[in-house]
Formats: C-alpha cells, structure tokens, sequence
C-alpha cells in the first residue's frame, strides 16, 4: 500500500471515518505529483512556470475567440483553465458560508471544506467507492433515484436494502431503523442514504419525523454499529408547506453520536437552476472527527477525483461563483421557488377536485419536483405508454407499479389538464 495512504488510514485510525474505509477507500491518497508540485509554482514560480499541461499567451490561458465572445464575463483563466482537483478554493469557502446560512443550526458545528466533485451522481459513486465493498450493504427506501441502484448493486456489487418509504401515511422511520440494525449485524456497519426532498416522491418529513429518524440513527450506532450516513440534497430548499424540515438533516448528524459519520451531498443543480454545470459538493463531518481527520477525508476524496475525471470544470464553478456573489442572485432563486410552488399547490389542487380510479392513489408529496401515484391492479407501464401514445404526456414508470410526475416541467396553467389527462388514462386501464 503507498505510503500516503497508509498515513491517512492512520490519521483515521482513530474515529468512525476509519472503520468505515472500503478497501478501496483505504488504498486511497492524493499524490504528491504534477498536481500538487503545480500549485505550489503557482505560488512562487515568478519567472517561468512550466508545470500545467496547458498552453499560454501574455501570461493567460491560451483561449479562442469564439469562446471569449461567447462567455465576455469570464477571464480565460476562469474559462478555460483546469481547475484544481477538489474545485475553485474561493468557490469551495463560499459554498461552505452558503450551507451554513441556509442551515442556522450548522453555525458554529465544525464540519470540512466541501469538495466539489462533477455532479450529484459522481458524489454518490465518489463516496461508494471510499466507503462499500462487497457484500457491503446500503439502506435506502424503496422509493428512490434508480441511479442508486445503478452505484450500489451494480459499480459496487454490494446490497441495496429496501423498506417501505411510507407507513401511515409519513415517513417509514421503523422499517428504515430495522434495515439498518440487520445490516449492521452482518458486519459492525451500515450505511444508509436519506434523499429529501425524495425522487421521486417528492416528500420531505416533518420537524418531528426528523427528530425521529435522527433518534433511530443514534440508537443503532449507541448499539455499536458504525454508521455512514449519506444526506442526497440535489432538491435542497424547495417545500412547499409549514411544518416541514428545511434544513438538511446533515445538520442535525454532525454531532449525534461518534459513530456516525455524515456526508453532505449537494450542489447547485437543482436549487440554484443549472442542471448542465456538473457541480456537486461533498462535505463530511462527525462527532469525534477532528480537523485532522476532514483533511485525510478529504485528501481521500481528492484521490478518487483525481483517478477518474481529474477535475471537474473549471468554468462552470467560475460561472457559479460570480453568480454567487451576485446582488440580488437570492431574490431570483426565491422567485422560481415561488413558481414551482405555486405548481405544487395547482397540483394539489387539481387532484383534490378529482375522484381517483380504483388501484390508483397519489402518494405524499409536499415538495420538491416530482409526485408519484401507485398503481395496484393494472401496470404502470402500461399507463406511461398510454399516456404518451394516446395523450402525448410523458411520465416514469418505476418497477411497473409506480408514475412519477414531475411538475416541475408543466406550465401553472396546464396543470389541471395534465392531471385529468392521467387520471382518466389511469380509470381506462383500472376498468380492464
């Protein structure tokens, strides 16, 4: 093993991180190589600097004209140039303030650098890399981004442990809790994804669900299973009624107990409108973890980025960043907010005007993008097929029992159409 990784995996030795490790994870290291000999002559190579793989001109990064004109707001360093492996530092720090300001109870929790990483999947897949193995096994409810599976059971050859998302109508926190104590019993750790809002259901819990589900993660691990907890909050800050939880529950794992180690996975995909930029952020803190310890975390990481994608892009975080940092940015994002609410609540509406067909119920939902509807007694399938052949509506079927809708996409004023579209859809296929 290189000696790099055997100093992180000592610096780990110590807390929750360490035993977690897949055995990937601990051969992981960052190298002290092209990368980071680079950075340091960015710092004192005054003369001549003839590390980087890239070409220069007057002293920038060589870049076309038909770019320039095309992104007049950016130098060609901030364009074109690679970024490093972790991401833009100014972009890094900034994300960092802006979980903390929409996360209050943060303040004052230490919890790492947020790494940027090429999206919310690669941080899913970043993150299984470091920590499972096979035979390892992953809790997640059944109900849930079907690239989850594609990582775990597929990238990892490991278990996906499903239970019942909803049980009485809320969130299925004792099926979740049982799932987690069987994995544990198989090796001393688990590890579980929680997704809010949920895709697809489109379902954040409650204040005093959340309160449940972290007092279910603190008695499996006070029972000494180790627990990695992965919060998925590509959907962050967008629900739609009182009551519900709006920070993410990261917030409130980052010092539960020693044997949790939490794992923020975010971005600005979703919450901040920019699906194409490929930029996600992975932080990771821990009761027992220490400064020392998100270092070697994160250098771990930096390992992974590195023997993939390299880096991720340079212009899309520097796009971001000055949108960031942009008068009146916050006001914007709250008006399109508004607009998916008022979706939301069209949705809502129009279905409660509506007598549902046997076999077919909408599930809950309060936020996010999407809603989904169980089928029983007929195929989802066959209903997405009918409504995209017979009413040109296109919808996701999910393991032939389930429609996902994602509301997100359909103008305020067409909403009521769409829904009566797919129910009547629905009521021909219950009748047969």
């Amino acid at each position: 093993m290189n000696l790099l990784a055997e100093e992180l995996n000592a610096a780990l030795s110590s807390c929750v991180a360490g035993r977690l490790l897949s055995e990937m994870g601990r051969r992981m290291y960052f190298p002290k190589g092209i990368l980071s000999q680079s950075a340091e002559s960015d710092k004192d190579a005054k003369l001549y600097n003839a590390t980087i793989g890239m070409a220069y001109e007057h002293g920038q990064p060589m870049m076309l004209d038909a770019l320039k004109r095309a992104l007049p707001s950016l130098s060609p360093r901030e364009a074109v140039a690679y970024a490093s492996t972790g991401g833009v530092p100014e972009l890094r720090a900034r994300w960092k303030k802006s979980i903390e300001a929409k996360n209050p109870s943060l303040r004052g929790k230490p919890f790492s650098l947020p790494v940027v990483v090429p999206g919310l999947t690669a941080a899913v897949s970043y993150l299984c890399d470091l920590f499972v193995e096979p035979g390892d096994t992953v809790v997640v409810p059944d109900l849930h981004w079907p690239n989850y599976r594609l990582i775990i059971e597929e990238r990892k050859t490991a278990a996906g442990l499903t239970y019942p998302i909803f049980k009485d109508g809320g969130f299925n926190i004792a099926d979740m809790e049982t799932r987690l104590r069987d994995a544990g019993s198989r090796r001393g750790k688990a590890i579980c994804i929680l997704n809010f809002p949920n895709n697809p259901t489109g379902y954040t819990p409650t204040l005093a669900e959340a309160d449940r589900i972290v007092e279910a993660l603190v008695r499996v691990a006070d029972e000494g299973t180790d627990l990695l907890v992965i919060t998925d909050d590509a959907y962050f800050g967008l629900q739609y009624e009182d009551n519900l939880l709006r920070e993410s529950i990261f917030a409130r794992l980052v010092d539960a107990h020693p044997n949790i180690l939490a794992v923020k996975a975010d971005g600005p995909t979703k919450e901040d409108y920019v699906w194409g930029f490929r930029i996600g952020f992975v932080s990771f803190a821990g009761k027992a973890l220490t400064p020392e310890h998100h270092d070697a975390l994160i250098k771990k990481l930096l390992g992974v980025i590195r023997s993939s994608v390299s880096s991720s892009s340079g212009m899309g975080q520097h796009l971001l960043l000055k949108a960031l940092e942009e008068p009146g940015y916050e006001e914007q994002k709250v008006h399109y907010r508004s607009v998916l609410e008022s979706r939301y609540k069209a949705f809502k509406a129009a279905l409660a005007s509506m007598s549902m067909p046997a076999g077919f119920r909408p599930l809950p939902f309060n936020s996010g993008y999407f809603m989904s509807f169980e089928c029983s007694g007929f195929s989802a399938e066959a209903l997405r097929v009918a409504l995209l052949q017979g009413e040109g509506v296109g919808t996701v079927s999910m393991q032939d029992r389930y429609l996902r809708v994602a509301f997100s996409c359909v103008e305020e004023k067409d909403i009521a159409d769409l829904c009566a579209r797919i129910v009547a859809a629905a009521a021909r296929l219950a009748v047969k």
